[in-house]
This record gives structure tokens, sequence and C-alpha cells, in this order.
């Protein structure tokens, strides 16, 4: 080989990493599709959506023992929370019939995070995650597929989940789970 096609090769290596880092980051710096910019373009900075779907007992949920259920135990979370720079333990928000959570909460190396990272909370409780415009387009979904919000950038944006089903329900903001962006609620 020639040190021509040596040259050749490092810089098409260097090219294609390139481009594949720069898609990587295209989704975290994005403004939320055309939903997300419909709204802003009305000067509706302001949304709701609401689930109302009844929690399943699928493979995002625990139940039971091993949910840390019962007694006020600390739960197990099985690695969820391994990379999440901002958890440091469950928030007791038993008794409370509406608990707000910030979606874009500083964590992971910039607005990559829920804050709080983890509650617990009676059956009945209504969970708000509230948006504060920061870190790009986030949402909210559940591990198990049992709720789900729209991307969204906009502060003030909110989305409800009233939990009425006892266990523990994992969530994640799809575009950024890889870089910590995880969440759960206790339901006991």
């Amino acid at each position: 080989m020639t040190r021509d096609s040596n040259l050749t090769r490092r810089r098409f290596t260097a090219l294609t990493a390139t481009a594949a880092l720069s898609t990587a980051l295209a989704g975290c710096s994005g403004s939320g599709g055309d939903a997300a910019n419909a709204a802003e373009a009305d000067g509706d900075d302001a949304t709701t959506a609401e689930s109302t779907a009844e929690p399943t007992t699928e493979s995002g949920e625990t139940t039971g023992a091993d949910s840390g259920s019962g007694g006020g135990s600390a739960p197990q979370f099985d690695g969820w929370f391994d990379n999440v720079g901002n958890y440091d333990g469950v928030v007791d928000e038993t008794g409370s019939s509406t608990v707000t959570v910030t979606v874009g909460a500083q964590a992971n190396g910039g607005a990559f995070g829920f804050g709080p990272a983890a509650i617990r909370v009676s059956p009945g409780t209504t969970v708000v995650w509230e948006w504060n415009g920061e870190g790009g387009s986030h949402n909210v979904a559940a591990a198990d597929g049992s709720f789900e919000s729209e991307l969204a950038g906009s502060s003030g944006h909110t989305f409800e989940h009233t939990f009425e089903a006892t266990g523990t329900y994992t969530y994640a903001c799809t575009p950024h789970e890889t870089l910590g962006m995880k969440g759960a609620v206790v339901v006991e």
C-alpha cells in the first residue's frame, strides 16, 4: 500500500465518525418536530397532555416484594439508575394528590434529567411532568408502554398520568435515555 491510500482510508474513517456523531447529536438539539413548532407558532407555550390509561404489569413495572413495596422499604431498580447523575434516593410524596416532576433538570452533563429522579406516591396520585424549556426536546415514556407523552421542548408544557395500581414504574426520555435521563414512580 502506498502512503496516499493510507491517508485516504484515515480520512474516510474520520469523516464517517464525524457524520455519525453529528447525526447522533442532532436528536439532542432538535426543536421537537411539527407538534412543538406548531404550538410555538400559535404562541401556546403552555400545552397540556393527559394520560388516563390504566397501568399494566408488563416488563417496565415490578410488583410485589421485589419492588420494595410495603412498609416504606427501599425499592430495587435493578440497575435502572446506574448512569443517572441526579438520582440520590426516592423522594417520599405519599399522601399528596398531585406531584410535579421537572423535565429538563440539570443532570448527566446538562439539562438531561428528571427532578426528582424517583418518587414514592400513593395509589390515585397524579404525577405532572412539567418542562422547563432546557436541554432541547424531551418526552416521558414508560418502559412498559403504559404512558407516553409527546416530544416537546417549550417551557410550561405539561403531561400528567394518574397511578392507580401499586408497583414500580420506570420511565425515560426516549432521545436522551442513553445519557441517563431516566426516572421512576413507586406506587404503594
